[in-house]
């Protein structure tokens, strides 16, 4: 089902075409190209970008950023191992993390603390040298809970985020804080405010994870790349035996871009004429880039935040100031052998953001470059036997020279699962199920406040924002986390 909630439903795909008039059945949603407005809220002289990198399937949050404090470390070994059917279960040993322990500027209150997925040494090496830092316990929140409220049956008073625990929706809520079926992300809305600042605006959010709903904007669509560049419009590549004579392929493609007379073909050819100049133009923008960061080889989300280095290294010839990508890598609905499978995940994600990091000092853009971790949900911290089950709030990791690095930001949830009235289980909604203490909306509000959105257009970009802050009368949920320089 993962894989699925990536490529357009059929009620996004009649949108796009209802804008474009017709659907390139040649070239895989360029549809996207004759929807492209020039609206914008801001004026950048600068180039800024950032880079969501999804974990489809729901991140295990208590063996990816694992409880180091002797107190703690008792409590999540004692927890994880109960049920598990060993005596270890799916617990780190301790002495793996040493290596992983994270050394924060400013220590966590009570003496907490945390180490990395002994497989995530790269990325504790960057938190430990201030290139990156972790957002604690975030989450999808229309309104600040706590357990009680949660509990409560006046949803009027206290409204949930819609399919709570579904990774379809809980996915499309990420992205755009509504259901599957939404048409419309917050990186898109940002792409929306920032298209002047480009001089070719299809290039304002780029995916490299097929099509999703965090790149769509009102005006911003998506444009999307594979790990070796532009999509080749079908039937002018060299591949295409019955085009494999160059001038057949240039009569086809010069019939592709005509003016014509009705209105349809028109249109689709219009769309033709913009995705063969837009696939010509990432070619030759990508033929000037030559990367001498090394990407390890057989990882795909290391392939794919490749080419969104080189795509940033050809910001001039693409005519970009302000990008959105997006990148993914699936395979973390783990309700069975997280312990085998879990760790060579995170060396995955471990590997190929800490390439991508690199690549952008090669570049000289880590300080204008910052990448950030999200997925479905957490999971529970209570073992169901080989694995963890579907949760809410989670921890997630932001990197680049722009993040104020070596630090923790958010509270860090107590260590339980128990059900009882103590302050220690307020935290949690069964089985160690994170309630979030921070929401996506701030999140998401404090990475657009860098990226240069106004305070003033916070609204239009994440409907919930209105519910926290000092606005709100919540100034312990503020709409700034602080983690951006």
């Amino acid at each position: 089902m993962d894989d699925l909630n990536r490529y357009p439903s059929r009620r996004d795909f009649l949108r796009r075409s209802s804008q474009t008039a017709l659907t390139g059945l040649a070239a895989p949603w360029l549809v996207n190209l004759t929807a492209m407005g020039e609206a914008a809220a801001f004026t950048a002289t600068d180039y800024k970008a950032l880079v969501c990198v999804f974990l489809f399937g729901g991140n295990d949050y208590a063996n990816t950023l694992v409880a180091y404090d002797d107190a703690s470390y008792t409590k999540y070994a004692t927890i994880r191992a109960a049920g598990s059917g060993s005596t270890t279960g799916m617990v780190l040993d301790k002495t793996a993390l040493v290596t992983t322990a994270l050394k924060p500027y400013i220590a966590l209150p009570g003496g907490r603390q945390y180490a990395l997925n002994p497989a995530m040494k790269g990325l504790a090496n960057l938190f430990n040298t201030g290139k990156a830092a972790v957002q604690l316990n975030v989450g999808p929140l229309v309104v600040p809970l706590t357990r009680a409220q949660y509990n409560s049956s006046d949803r009027t008073k206290y409204p949930l985020p819609p399919k709570l625990f579904s990774h379809n929706d809980q996915q499309s809520v990420w992205q755009s804080s509504s259901p599957e079926g939404s048409t419309i992300g917050w990186g898109g809305k940002m792409g929306d405010l920032s298209l002047r600042n480009n001089t070719d605006s299809l290039f304002t959010c780029i995916s490299l994870t097929g099509n999703n709903v965090l790149l769509s904007g009102d005006t911003a669509l998506q444009y999307q790349c594979s790990t070796s560049g532009a999509i080749a419009v079908r039937n002018l590549s060299l591949s295409d035996n019955f085009f494999y004579q160059a001038q057949l392929r240039e009569a086809f493609a010069a019939m592709l871009q005509q003016p014509r007379k009705h209105v349809l073909e028109n249109e689709y050819n219009i769309v033709m004429k913009r995705g063969i100049t837009a696939q010509a133009k990432v070619a030759q923008g990508l033929s000037t880039v030559n990367l001498n960061t090394t990407f390890p080889a057989g990882n795909s989300l290391a392939d794919q935040l490749k080419m969104v280095a080189r795509l940033i290294g050809a910001r001039g010839s693409l005519g970009a100031k302000r990008q959105v990508f997006m990148v993914s890598l699936n395979g973390f609905d783990l309700h069975d052998y997280l312990n085998t499978k879990h760790a060579p995940l995170l060396q995955q994600v471990d590997e190929a953001m800490t390439a991508f990091y690199q690549a952008t000092v090669e570049l000289g853009v880590d300080k204008q470059v910052t990448a950030f971790t999200a997925s479905d949900f957490g999971r529970t911290l209570a073992s169901n036997g080989d694995g963890s089950d579907h949760g809410w709030g989670s921890h997630h990791l932001m990197v680049g020279g722009a993040v104020k690095g070596a630090a923790f930001y958010g509270s860090a949830p107590p260590i339980s699962i128990s059900d009882t009235a103590a302050p220690d289980d307020q935290w949690h909604v069964g089985q160690g199920r994170l309630l979030p203490s921070t929401a996506v909306d701030q999140y998401a509000a404090t990475l657009a406040n860098w990226f240069g959105v106004a305070d003033s257009e916070m609204a239009m970009l994440l409907p919930n924002l209105k519910n926290f802050g000092l606005g709100a009368g919540r100034p312990d949920y503020p709409t700034n986390l602080g983690f951006m320089g």
